[in-house]
């Protein structure tokens, strides 16, 4: 369950190199200049906080519809879940974990869902009318942490400093980016929300998000969220695996919701 990286990703892990696995295929990695300017601090509002489902695992989150979408995962529990965003309420789930099946992110794009899977090198593909069973899957060659789309492409992080943008149409790679501040490559990056032409990202075991500028890879902003769910759960203590993990945006509203792994909240919130 990622307790691996725990203490690597602790903060922002700002100078380590990329491990990840090589695809059987090579892929471009575009470079990134040096001296890239420190990332501005991007201020924020709590305008409602939510109840979340203790038993969500929570990988990915979107809004569609009008409904929250989530992906969770955990072994055997991994879920795709629709729930309605001021009660809580889960409306629909479909369990599509095993004793080796590992439920990753979520997007949803043109009427499909696409859930990773964290080392099982599969993407699953739903019809958003139906989440009961995929209707495809596309191989995929590296672990899968997190989606989120443009308008042409899928992209989608493997918990290395890379991001990759990916053919929707079988999940082949067509460029990948190396997330890079001014101290050098950001690894794990984990849930990915594109948000009005920048990727924000989680990075896995902080309480920060970054904000990424797509054409070059480079760190812009970072929202800091230092201790927010025990700020606003009181009594709530998160063990070590419970981080900061879910980031969704409502174009309509132009507000951001933001949770963690089996936090008992979920944050609307605006950013300037």
């Amino acid at each position: 369950m990622k307790s691996q990286y725990l203490f690597t990703a602790c903060f922002l892990v700002l100078l380590s190199c990329n491990n990840t696995t090589n695809p059987s295929t090579p892929v471009e990695i575009s470079s990134t200049p040096s001296g890239i300017a420190a990332p501005i601090n991007i201020p924020f509002n709590i305008t409602a906080i939510y109840p979340h489902d203790t038993s969500a695992y929570t990988q990915g989150l979107e809004i569609f519809n009008g409904k929250f979408y989530e992906g969770t995962g955990d072994y055997i529990n991994s879920s795709i879940r629709i729930t309605e965003i001021q009660s809580g309420k889960v409306l629909q789930k479909h369990l599509m974990g095993s004793a080796e099946i590992f439920g990753e992110g979520i997007t949803v794009f043109k009427d499909k869902i696409y859930q990773l899977t964290w080392k099982n090198h599969v993407i699953n593909v739903y019809d958003s009318k139906n989440i009961n069973q995929p209707i495809k899957t596309l191989n995929w060659p590296y672990e899968g942490w997190g989606i989120t789309h443009n308008d042409a492409e899928l992209i989608i992080s493997d918990g290395s400093a890379n991001i990759y943008f990916v053919k929707p149409e079988d999940g082949s790679i067509k460029t990948t980016k190396q997330i890079t501040d001014n101290f050098g490559p950001v690894k794990s990056i984990n849930e990915l929300e594109l948000i009005d032409g920048f990727i924000f990202a989680n990075i896995y075991g902080s309480d920060y998000i970054i904000k990424i500028d797509p054409s070059n890879g480079h760190v812009v902003g970072n929202i800091n969220l230092p201790g927010i769910i025990k700020q606003y759960a009181k009594g709530y203590q998160p063990d070590d695996e419970e981080v900061l993990n879910g980031i969704a945006w409502d174009s309509t509203s132009k507000k951001m919701y933001i949770t963690g792994k089996r936090w008992p909240k979920i944050f609307e919130m605006t950013i300037n």
